[in-house]
């Protein structure tokens, strides 16, 4: 009996000492939390998507706090998340042109050859690792929905044709989609944008010819005809600099293969194509 008091005693006397050690240890090495933590996390969406690069909003608000990362970090808040976090922070709120992910492809089906008939496993990634993919371009959109599945937002979709839509009154430029299409077919442009070379092919003009009906040929009749030289030659593919374009449609004119396409148009046409694939599953 009086062993097992003693060992009672004794399982007391280590934890009591034990919580005093771990009671001073709190009070020495305790670290303040910056309030401005709590308050710039209490503003966020608090969807803890990632699109700001950090796995949730703690991390995005943390980092704010201490200076790691621009206010204007929180992609799905928008500009006015944004102005509230520089207001806590007690930073000028500066507004930027809103910008969007653009596919850099319209070789869908119908417009793309094909040079074997793919039966793997149905993503983009699988898909070009199999013999650099089943596209007779080895620069298009393969068409698995990579995009579609990685975006936090919903809003990529995948046409009738297999290729992306996006839909920039949701898209936050997150940037996800780039990194996740093996063939980086995206690029992030300003929303305002209306002319756009919907092609990410490098290959000769004869080449791209014989396997797109849409592909740039590197025929240069854009550049001939853009009054304001804002069109570039790069490696066989035009280039529209949209700092010095200005939206007069000469190149979307003449482009005989229909690579420059209008922004606008094209978005209520693959908007339209894709509400026919979604009746034709009804």
């Amino acid at each position: 009996m009086a062993l097992i008091v003693l060992s009672v005693v004794s399982i007391a006397a280590l934890g009591l000492i034990s919580g005093i050690g771990l009671g001073y240890a709190y009070q020495k090495f305790h670290v303040e939390e910056d309030p401005k933590v709590a308050k710039i996390q209490e503003a966020l969406p608090g969807a803890n998507c990632g699109a700001c690069g950090f796995p949730g909003c703690r991390g995005f608000a943390e980092a704010v706090a201490a200076g790691k990362v621009d206010p204007t970090g929180c992609l799905l808040g928008g500009e006015e998340i944004s102005k509230v976090v520089s207001a806590i922070m007690g930073l000028e709120h500066k507004e930027k042109d809103p910008i969007s992910a653009f596919p850099l492809c319209n070789g869908g089906k119908a417009n793309a050859a094909g040079k074997f008939e793919y039966q793997g496993v149905k993503n983009c990634k699988a898909a070009h690792l199999s013999g650099g993919g089943y596209k007779s371009c080895s620069y298009g959109c393969l068409g698995f929905g990579d995009c579609e599945r990685i975006c936090p937002v919903d809003a990529i979709h995948m046409s009738y044709d297999a290729l992306p839509v996006v839909d920039i009154l949701k898209c936050i430029a997150c940037g996800k989609c780039i990194e996740g299409c093996p063939r980086m077919l995206f690029v992030l442009l300003p929303k305002k944008v209306k002319y756009h070379v919907d092609c990410a092919s490098h290959d000769k003009g004869a080449v791209t010819r014989k396997v797109c009906k849409v592909g740039c040929i590197a025929c240069s009749l854009c550049i001939n005809a853009c009054p304001v030289n804002a069109i570039d030659m790069v490696d066989n593919l035009a280039v529209i600099n949209q700092g010095k374009c200005i939206n007069c449609g000469d190149c979307f004119k003449v482009c005989p293969t229909n690579t420059i396409v209008k922004f606008d148009d094209r978005y209520q046409m693959t908007t339209k194509t894709s509400k026919v694939k979604e009746e034709a599953l009804v």
